[in-house]
This record gives structure tokens, C-alpha cells and sequence, in this order.
């Protein structure tokens, strides 16, 4: 079992990065390998809307991202982890999102290519937002879950956070469990 933690805050230690810590160590303790990419670290360029992966399955943009494409194709769960900025996700996370187009053909079906790799992956999301209503991340919440809807995969949830300041979450022990338990069930078994 490979679960993988995408991290879409641009802020290192920030509340978005803790939980998403704490999801990956309940998917270690459940005996899953993990591993953590944080994507402002990363070229990912947003998506040309150049149409070439809809016959080929290969993205025409030369960056970082083909790599986490074969890391997600490796992975048997993906935990997303990110702050609401302005109302939506970030920049980072959102040319990441647009780049799993090249999973999809022209008719936005999972591409040939792709198949057997990409359905009954396990996708999970942390949303972290200043709002004390923590429904302002639905937009985010909404992308992630359509995205498994359109292409089969299994929506395992979110968790939807209030907090602003830097690494505050680490107060809130409701939030660290239900990270936490979101890493276990994204390592379960079935």
C-alpha cells in the first residue's frame, strides 16, 4: 500500500503542512509507505489546453509534473492537503489539478493509457481556511470531489479546517484525529 501527500500551501509548517504530516502518520502506522510532495517546490506549469494528451496519454509540457503523474499512477491512495486562498485553492494546487487532464481523452473519460492504473485510487482532502465557517472551502472541497466522480475513483473524504495563523491547528486536537484517521482509512485494506 503507497499513499501519497500532496501539499499545496506555500507555507512550510503552516496548518495545511501539519495535518497533511499527521494524515501520512496514520497512514505509516497503518502500514502503508508514504511519501510527501510539496508542490511549490516544484515547475508545474497550468494546463495549455493544447489538446495533445487526449490521443497520446503524454502531457506536451516539459516540468515537474509528469513526474508526480507517475507518482499518483504508482500510489494506491492521495491525500491533498491545502489552504483556502482567495476563495479557491492555490496556485500551486490548482496547475497541479489541471494537469491530471492528461489521465482523461477528449471526451474527459480516463485515456486508454491510463485504465488499469488510475480507477479505484483513494483520493482525500485537507482543507484548511481563516473563515471560522469552514464551508468557504467547498469550492475546493467540490474540485477534488468531482474529479473522483467524473473519473471513478473513491472520494474518502474531507476535512475542513478553521485556522490562520501559522501552525495553530496543532491546538486543535479534533483536527490532528481526523487527519489523522483520514491517513488510516486511506492505507485500509479492503
Amino acid at each position: 500500500m503507497k499513499v501519497l501527500g500532496i501539499m499545496g500551501s506555500p507555507r512550510l509548517g503552516g496548518n495545511s503542512d501539519i495535518l497533511l504530516d499527521q494524515a501520512l502518520a496514520g497512514a505509516r502506522d497503518a502500514g502503508a509507505d508514504v511519501e510527501k510532495i510539496v508542490l511549490y517546490q516544484r515547475q508545474i506549469s497550468g494546463c495549455l489546453n493544447c489538446e495533445s494528451c487526449n490521443d497520446t496519454g503524454t502531457c506536451a509540457i516539459q516540468d515537474d509534473m509528469a513526474e508526480i503523474q507517475q507518482k499518483i499512477l504508482e500510489a494506491d491512495a492521495i491525500i491533498h492537503s491545502g489552504p483556502l486562498y482567495y476563495w479557491a485553492m492555490t496556485s500551486q494546487m490548482k496547475a497541479y489539478l489541471e494537469r491530471w487532464c492528461v489521465f482523461c481523452d477528449a471526451e474527459w473519460k480516463v485515456h486508454k493509457t491510463y485504465a488499469n492504473r488510475i480507477g479505484g485510487k483513494r483520493i482525500g482532502l485537507i482543507a484548511v481556511c481563516g473563515d471560522l465557517n469552514v464551508s468557504a472551502a467547498e469550492p475546493i472541497v467540490r474540485s477534488f470531489k468531482n474529479t473522483c466522480l467524473d473519473m471513478g475513483l473513491t472520494w474518502l473524504g474531507a476535512v475542513q479546517v478553521s485556522a490562520a495563523a501559522k501552525g495553530e491547528v496543532a491546538q486543535n486536537k479534533a483536527a490532528i484525529k481526523e487527519a489523522y484517521q483520514l491517513g488510516k482509512t486511506s492505507a485500509a485494506r479492503n
